[in-house]
């Protein structure tokens, strides 16, 4: 333990040594010792040197320490030792820190050992993998500095260890779990290390996206206070513009999973935005530009328009124009608010709506684009603020004909306010336009161009615009006092760039005139134009004059192309003979590609922010560079054509122009023809929706005329119960002559009814007689023959089915008696209704009233008796088949008793044998008797017996009679 106490600064004694053989020991030790102490006590020694001596750790002591890392994976200390040293050699952080700003050299040094070192560790891939396994240790002591380690190899060698890492199986989910760690340090030391490993890499981004970052990332924003927080949401930011800068899946994905929601808040500042701390100020600057990531003009249409749109519904944008209009905000982040307003707003009609109708709060409300506007134009604003405002109204403008001709009609005549207590958008960028500041006369000129681009109704309109100069003199087109600016420019003393202010309005010229042919003409109508663009393009000026030459070429150039050779002295063909003579087509065509050939410009076409770092660069605008590419061609092939091509040329362009407005034409017909359909469509659904309506209603009235039907006939009942209760009997019918012939109908019918029943009567009793005839002769022959019963059971039983038909007939007889006794009562109460009828009609004139209804009772009631007529009639018919049988029963009966009484005759022959054996029973019955009664068991005399049997039978007969 003597060379470690030496080695950590203890005293010794002998001489001391040198740093390298200090390390080579403790290498030594590592590599030999058995002990697990004496390796985790040397490691921990070259962890104390590591800072001091880096090089000769790290080219000495690298290899041992990962074969540590490998080996002692079970003892936790010794890991972290052995990753703090690897740290200490590969991180440039620490030695960064210590040097001075003078030391570049050093720097540049210590850059390239930590790359060499970083190198030398990744040459083994497995370093990498085994490195991300430790990382998924829980234990602080390995974690942390494995992370830290991590890190700082991506910093070094970022493409290498991405490429790794992405081929690791799980590598980039491994290192996601390190923002779910519950211990701070960590999951900010994960954010750092998140935010090396995605820089350009869109497949890792991809990854970390779908492993759920967003959500993480915006819940720790949350957690740390939004803006307010501290700089791990700087962090935090820094890593969701990795993620998203440049990616359109994965900005698709956080618009899809409504994260642009919860951005929101970021922006809700208070009421007191004094004291503004630093970090605040960084984080909202990183929040801003996160905004403007997603909704950038460089990312694909269809996506930014989406962004937008949710950035408009989810309220960001009014929380944007809040912020906007705010005072007290700091400079640069008002700066970057209107940036970021500017891209929110950019080609989306919607939020180009909402911002025009944006008002600032002062008193009385003005605007937000004119409050803006003012700025612009104030020279005493910052430039990079004025630049801002430049960009919003551009945007504000841009594929907005809406807008543009709000701000346009603020210049015309009729719009104008006379009473001057509002300032319009108009009026303040003519002021800027003539002002003596060359800064405010370019911003004011771009401003102006882009309220007429790609908009030929509004270069029409603008030539309208009149200006008064001074008192006294009248007043001049707009037109003309830009060409009178743009020809005394060397005269009027102004702050800044002389050249600044010529091109933007030679920029503003340009816009104007071209695809406008009216404004040509305009601009040939005055004399001087014309000589002094020549005049221009000439003379053999330095390099910044070179600039306005070749605007003066293209503006000269637009002047040819866009002529109707409408004034004669300035066809086509005679500016061109004085482009030959004056300037020469070489000499023109060498002074247009000035333009496309100088610096600014080339800068101005890359995006369109305009992004200059002073005012004297500030030259050209975006969209003038399309307009120049689209132009510089078809000048230089229009300066060329002779006038016989030109004549073809114009030819072609009438008959193009023809067909166009036969085109329009076909196109406006069309155009109304579908406007009818629509509004024919429109009148379809109408009609069937009032249709429906009507059928509802029907429906409904029907139903409802069936409940008054219903009601009304509960009523009629309820009136004829009412009228019976209180009136007579006879009161309740009035009888006309056709009622009294249906009752004498009736009563007719009765009585026919009644002499057929006695009829059937008369028959039956007959067919009864003969039945009690044939049941004595059967009766009779049964007492005298007992020992046939056997043979003769089936026709008793035959006898007894006659007896139940028989019975049936007479119940069906008493129910016919029982019908026609009703039909009687029925006749007499008619009888008596129709004698009472008449003192009826003539005593109560109510019932008079009631003769309908009570009619129609009587018919129904007579349909009634009709219907009883027809069911005795259906009755008779029974009957008469019921009588058809039994008449031939009857004769199958006489059949029978003619074998009976054969078979009485045959039954005499044995009876006389039969007698013998009788008196033989007749004396053991006797005998047997005579044993029962002195058993004291009532025995009954045969001869009392057929008395009481006989008794029995007269009884019956003679109620049959009576029936």
């Amino acid at each position: 333990m003597s060379f470690l106490w030496g080695v950590m600064g203890g005293p010794s004694a002998g001489p001391q040594p040198s740093g390298a053989e200090t390390i080579q020991k403790l290498c030594d030790r590592v590599a030999s010792s058995t002990l697990l102490d004496d390796r985790r006590d040397a490691v921990r020694a070259l962890k104390s040197l590591s800072k001091k001596y880096r090089l000769e750790v790290g080219t000495q002591a690298m290899e041992h320490l990962i074969h540590v890392l490998q080996t002692d994976r079970s003892d936790s200390e010794i890991i972290g030792y052995a990753l703090d040293t690897l740290y200490n050699v590969i991180s440039n952080d620490l030695e960064e820190e210590e040097q001075d700003d003078s030391e570049e050299e050093n720097l540049t040094k210590v850059d390239d050992l930590g790359s060499q070192f970083t190198e030398i560790f990744i040459k083994q891939q497995e370093n990498v993998t085994l490195l991300l396994t430790l990382v998924e240790e829980f234990d602080f002591h390995v974690r942390w500095p494995g992370v830290k380690l991590l890190t700082s190899l991506l910093k070094q060698q970022g493409p290498q260890v991405q490429q790794i890492i992405l081929v690791s199986p799980m590598g980039v989910s491994r290192l996601m779990d390190l923002l779910a760690d519950s211990r701070e340090v960590i999951r900010n030391d994960g954010v750092l290390l998140l935010q090396q490993l995605t820089k350009s890499n869109a497949a890792i981004q991809k990854i970390v996206a779908f492993e759920n970052a967003f959500e993480r990332l915006l819940d720790i924003i949350t957690e740390e206070g939004n803006s307010d927080g501290g700089i791990v949401v700087e962090d935090c930011l820094l890593l969701l513009q990795n993620l998203l800068k440049n990616n359109n899946s994965n900005q698709n994905f956080f618009k899809e999973g409504s994260y642009i929601q919860r951005m929101k808040p970021w922006f809700e500042v208070g009421d007191d935005n004094c004291g503004w701390s630093a970090q605040k100020v960084t984080n909202l600057h990183l929040m801003l530009q996160l905004v403007r990531v997603l909704v950038s003009p460089t990312n694909p249409p269809g996506a930014t328009s989406s962004c937008q749109k949710a950035m408009f519904h989810c309220g960001l944008l009014q929380q944007l124009c809040t912020i906007l209009m705010a005072t007290g905000v700091p400079a640069d982040i008002l700066t970057e608010t209107i940036n970021t307003v500017s891209e929110v707003i950019r080609g989306c009609q919607m939020n180009q709506d909402y911002f025009a109708s944006v008002n600032a709060p002062s008193n009385p409300p003005r605007p937000a684009i004119v409050v803006l506007l003012m700025s612009m134009v104030n020279e005493r604003q910052p430039f990079v603020l004025r630049c801002a405002v430049l960009y919003c109204f551009q945007c504000f403008l841009y594929k907005n004909q809406k807008g543009q001709g709000e701000i346009v009609s603020t210049l015309l005549p009729s719009t104008i306010d006379a009473t001057g207590n509002s300032v319009s958008a108009g009026q303040l960028l003519c002021g800027g336009l003539f002002s003596t500041d060359s800064l405010s006369n370019w911003c004011a000129a771009v401003a102006l161009a882009h309220a007429l681009q790609e908009n030929a109704t509004l270069k029409e309109q603008l030539l309208r615009v009149q200006l008064a100069t001074s008192i006294g003199n009248p007043p001049v087109s707009l037109l003309q006092q830009c060409t009178n600016i743009l020809s005394q420019g060397d005269k009027i003393d102004r702050r800044g760039s002389k050249v600044q202010t010529r091109v933007g309005l030679l920029m503003l010229l340009c816009t104007w005139l071209s695809n406008c042919s009216i404004a040509v003409t305009h601009f040939l109508h005055n004399p001087a134009n014309i000589p002094f663009l020549t005049g221009q393009i000439a003379e053999n000026l330095g390099e910044e004059e070179q600039l306005v030459q070749g605007l003066c070429a293209l503006l000269l150039g637009i002047s040819i192309y866009y002529n109707d050779n409408s004034l004669e002295n300035y066809r086509k063909e005679k500016l061109k003979q004085l482009i030959e003579k004056r300037i020469g087509r070489e000499n023109f065509i060498e002074k247009l590609g000035f333009i496309s050939k100088h610096e600014l410009y080339s800068r101005a076409a890359q995006k369109p922010q305009p992004g200059f770092s002073s005012p004297e660069h500030m030259m050209f605008d975006h969209e003038f560079t399309k307009l120049v590419k689209e132009l510089e061609g078809v000048i230089s092939k229009a300066i060329y054509k002779s006038s016989e091509e030109d004549k073809k040329e114009e030819e072609v362009k009438k008959t193009l122009e023809q067909h166009d407005n036969i085109v329009t034409q076909y196109k406006k017909v069309i155009r109304e023809q579908d406007q009818e359909l629509e509004e024919l469509k429109q009148r379809v659904t109408t009609l069937m929706s009032q249709n429906e309506q009507l059928q509802a209603t029907v429906t409904q009235q029907v139903s409802q005329i069936q409940q008054h039907k219903d009601q009304y006939n509960l009523l009629k009942v309820q009136l004829g119960k009412d009228t019976q209760h209180h009136n007579s009997h006879g009161d309740t019918f009035q009888m006309n002559g056709i009622q009294t012939e249906e009752v004498s109908k009736l009563k007719e019918e009765l009585e026919e009814w009644k002499n057929k029943h006695e009829l059937l009567q008369g028959q039956i009793r007959e067919k009864d007689f003969l039945i009690e005839k044939l049941k004595s002769s059967q009766l009779e022959i049964g007492t005298t023959e007992l020992s046939s019963q056997s043979s003769r059971s089936g026709g008793l039983e035959h006898n007894n089915e006659l007896q139940k038909e028989l019975e049936m007939l007479r119940s069906q007889l008493q129910l016919q008696s029982v019908e026609i006794s009703q039909l009687q009562t029925e006749n007499q109460k008619l009888r008596v209704m129709n004698t009472t009828a008449d003192p009826v009609l003539g005593d109560s004139g109510a019932a008079v009233a009631n003769s309908s209804e009570l009619e129609g009772q009587l018919e129904q009631e007579i349909k009634e008796l009709k219907s009883e007529v027809k069911a005795l009639s259906e009755e008779k018919e029974s009957l008469k088949q019921h009588l058809d049988s039994s008449s031939s029963t009857v004769a199958i009966l006489q059949d029978e008793k003619s074998k009976l009484q054969q078979e009485v005759a045959e039954s005499k022959k044995e009876q006389d044998d039969l007698l013998v054996l009788l008196a033989d029973q007749d004396q053991k019955l006797s005998a047997l008797k005579i044993k029962l009664k002195d058993l004291g068991v009532p025995v009954e005399d045969e001869d009392d017996i057929e008395s009481g049997d006989q008794g029995d039978e007269d009884e019956d007969v003679e109620e049959e009679e009576q029936d």
